[in-house]
């Protein structure tokens, strides 16, 4: 599996393509990439979203 470190340079080297390679934005792109990396480890570590219990399954009674 790849590093976290590994992650972030690939993200950040991804960045620095889309938005045209431009010079001395390094610091800029490795940030962004940090906080894109860190938001998909923790939305790994929640897990799936659970259905709203609070929601019926059957939606038949909202029809008239």
């Amino acid at each position: 599996m790849d590093s976290r470190e590994e992650k972030i340079k690939r993200r950040a080297h991804e960045i620095w393509e889309q938005e045209g390679r431009p010079v001395g934005r390094e610091q800029e792109h490795w940030d962004r990439a940090v906080q894109e990396i860190e938001a998909e480890g923790s939305e790994t570590e929640r897990g799936p979203a659970l259905p709203d219990p609070t929601v019926a399954a059957d939606s038949t009674s909202l029809k008239r």
